[in-house]
C-alpha cells in the first residue's frame, strides 16, 4: 500500500512542479517499478505494447481527414446547411452554430477541431449580430465538444483500444447520447439568447427552396458520414480502413470538387496532424506502462473495495465515478485521462453490473466537460483565440452549457438503454 502512495505522490508532485504529463507519468512508473523491484526493461516492453495496436492508426488518419474537411470547404457548407434549416428567430445564429457543430462532429472525430472549424465561421457572424462575444465563444466550445461524442470519435477509439471493447459498438453507442446532448445545447442556447435578446435581425426566413439549394451545394459534405459510418456498419471496411477512406474522400472533395484545398492547406493539415498525433503517441506509451503497474499493485481492487464499501448502487457509483472523472478532467488531457483511468475505474463499474460501453460513453462525456473547464480545457483555448477574449470570460459563459452535459450523464446513468439500444439492435446483446 505504501508503494501505491509513493507512486501517486511522485505523479502529483511532478505535475505540480510543471513537468509535462507524459514525463510525469513515466517518472511515477519508474518509481513504482523500483519500489516493487521489477526490472526496468518491463517498462520499455509495456510502452512498446502501448503504441503497437494497429487501430491507433485511426487517430492520425481521422485527425488528418477532419483537418482536410475544414480547409477544403466542407465546414462552410455544413454551416450553410444549418443556416438554411433555422429561420430568422431570436438566437438563430447560436442555434446554427450548435447544429453546425453537430454535423461537423460526424466528420472530424475531435472536439477542438470541431470548435475551430465551426467557431471560425460562426463566432464572427454572431458578433456582427451583437451577440456577446463570450457567449458566442461558449456556444462554439460546448458545441465543439460533440466532436468526441458523435461518431467517429478519437476518444472512442482510444477507449476501445484500452478497454478491449468493440469500436463499432462504441460508435453506435454514441449516436443517441450525441443527439440528446445536441438537443439540450440547442434548448440552452435558445433560452439564453431569447432572454438576452440576441439575434433575429437577419431578415432571412426559412424556406424549403433555400434549404434544398444549401443541401445540394453541400451534398458532398453531408455525404461523408454516410460513406464513413455506412462502410463500417455494412462490413465493407474496418474503422481503421474507414479513416483512410475519410482522408481520400476529404482530399478528393476539397481539391477537385470544391477546389478550395491548396497545397499550402495540405501542408498545414499535415503539420496539425503530426502535432496532435505526436502528442497522443507520447502519452500512450508511458500511460500503458503506468496502467499495467497499477494492475500489478492491485490498485483497481483497492479503489473498488473502497467505493463498493461506500455504495453498491450502480447509479450512485456512476455519479461518484463521474465526479472523479470531471475533476481529473480539469487537470488531465482527455486522452491521458482515458488511458490512465480506464484500467482503474472500468473494473469497478463492471463489478456492479455496469455495461463497459455505458461506462465508456460516460467517460467520454466527462472528458467533454474537461474540454470546457480550466485550466486544461482545450476547447476554451480555441474559443478564446477565436474571440480574442481571456479564457476567464469564456469559462464563465460556458457554465450553463456544462450543466447540459451533466444532465446527459445523469440521464444515461438512470437509463443506460440510451447507450445500449443501437449497439444491441445492430449487433445483439453481449452475454
Amino acid at each position: 500500500m505504501n508503494e501505491v502512495w509513493f507512486m501517486f505522490g511522485a505523479l502529483l508532485l511532478a505535475i505540480a512542479i510543471g513537468v509535462p504529463i507524459p514525463i510525469a507519468v513515466a517518472i511515477a512508473t519508474v518509481v513504482g517499478y523500483f519500489l516493487i523491484d521489477i526490472p526496468f526493461v518491463a517498462i520499455a516492453q509495456a510502452m512498446y505494447t502501448g503504441v503497437e495496436p494497429f487501430p491507433l492508426l485511426t487517430v492520425p488518419l481521422f485527425v488528418f481527414a477532419g483537418s482536410l474537411m475544414e480547409r477544403g470547404g466542407l465546414a462552410t457548407r455544413i454551416v450553410a446547411i444549418a443556416q438554411s434549416m433555422i429561420g430568422n428567430y431570436k438566437g438563430s445564429l447560436g442555434l446554427v452554430a450548435v447544429l453546425g457543430c453537430t454535423f461537423f462532429a460526424a466528420l472530424s472525430g475531435s472536439g477542438p477541431a470541431t470548435t475551430a472549424a465551426i467557431g471560425s465561421v460562426m463566432i464572427p457572424a454572431m458578433i456582427r449580430e451583437r451577440y456577446d462575444p463570450a457567449f458566442g465563444g461558449a456556444i462554439a466550445a460546448s458545441g465543439g465538444a460533440l466532436g468526441s461524442l458523435i461518431p467517429p470519435s478519437n476518444l472512442m477509439i482510444i477507449f476501445g483500444i484500452v478497454s478491449d471493447n468493440s469500436i463499432p459498438r462504441l460508435f453506435l453507442a454514441g449516436v443517441i447520447p450525441g443527439i440528446l446532448a445536441s438537443s439540450l445545447l440547442l434548448l440552452c442556447t435558445w433560452l439564453i439568447a431569447r432572454k438576452r435578446g440576441y439575434g433575429g435581425d437577419t431578415g432571412i426566413a426559412f424556406s424549403f427552396g433555400r434549404l434544398w439549394d444549401a443541401a445540394w451545394d453541400g451534398k458532398w459534405a453531408i455525404g461523408a458520414p454516410f460513406v464513413i459510418l455506412g462502410g463500417i456498419y455494412s462490413g465493407i471496411f474496418t474503422p481503421t480502413e474507414a479513416a483512410s477512406v475519410a482522408v481520400v474522400y476529404a482530399f478528393i472533395v476539397g481539391k477537385f470538387i470544391y477546389r478550395e484545398l491548396t497545397m499550402d492547406d495540405i501542408r498545414t493539415c499535415l503539420k496539425t496532424t503530426a502535432m496532435i498525433s505526436g502528442a497522443v503517441l507520447i502519452i500512450v506509451g508511458p500511460a500503458k506502462a503506468f496502467g499495467e503497474l497499477m494492475s500489478l499493485m492491485d490498485v483497481p481492487e483497492l479503489v473498488g473495495q473502497f467505493l463498493i464499501g461506500f455504495t453498491d448502487n450502480s447509479f450512485i457509483l456512476l455519479m461518484v465515478i463521474s465526479v472523479v472523472l470531471i475533476i481529473t478532467g480539469m487537470f488531465l488531457e482527455s486522452i491521458a485521462q482515458i488511458i490512465l483511468l480506464t484500467p482503474l475505474m472500468l473494473p469497478i463499474a463492471v463489478s456492479v453490473g455496469i455495461d463497459p460501453i455505458v461506462f465508456g460513453i460516460l467517460m467520454i462525456i466527462a472528458c467533454e466537460i474537461g474540454f470546457l473547464t480550466p485550466p486544461v480545457g482545450a476547447n476554451l483555448f480555441v474559443a478564446a483565440r477565436l474571440t480574442n477574449l481571456g479564457i476567464d470570460r469564456i469559462s464563465v459563459a460556458v457554465i450553463p452549457f456544462l450543466l447540459t452535459y451533466v444532465v446527459v450523464i445523469v440521464l444515461i446513468s438512470l437509463f443506460p438503454e440510451i447507450v445500449t439500444f443501437l449497439p444491441d439492435l445492430v449487433y445483439g446483446k453481449v452475454s
